[in-house]
């Protein structure tokens, strides 16, 4: 099942990429900003449950297709590429076996503890 899973997140990454490429924006743009969704781990510095909710928020799947349709209907090109690249970063991450994590301790996510599974 994991294997399946990873598939199915490799797969949103490549869409995550194809959406990108239909912005008129360099290429580049999306190296550059790929992993700037990490910055919710600063959270951390205060605590574990305020690092959870920051990460979280940024690398949530729901809130990053919610940024895609506001940017998209409201034609904010800004907007959009910011919720593609939340998305494709969340599937990256995904695909990689990091996932949402519980308020405890950062290696404690929604896939199991990272390092273990």
């Amino acid at each position: 099942m994991k294997t399946i899973l990873k598939i199915e997140e490799w797969a949103q990454f490549l869409a995550g990429i194809y959406f990108f490429a239909q912005l008129d924006v360099a290429w580049w743009w999306f190296l550059v900003l790929i992993l700037t969704p990490d910055i919710g781990m600063l959270g951390y510095l205060h605590n574990t449950k305020t690092g959870a909710i920051t990460y979280n928020m940024l690398h949530h799947k729901g809130i990053a297709i919610a940024v895609v349709v506001i940017g998209y209907a409201s034609a904010i090109p800004w907007l959009l590429l910011v919720g593609i690249i939340l998305f494709s970063h969340a599937a990256l991450d995904r695909a990689l076996g990091y996932g949402l994590k519980y308020s405890d301790d950062f290696k404690h996510t929604h896939l199991g503890n990272m390092g273990t599974n």
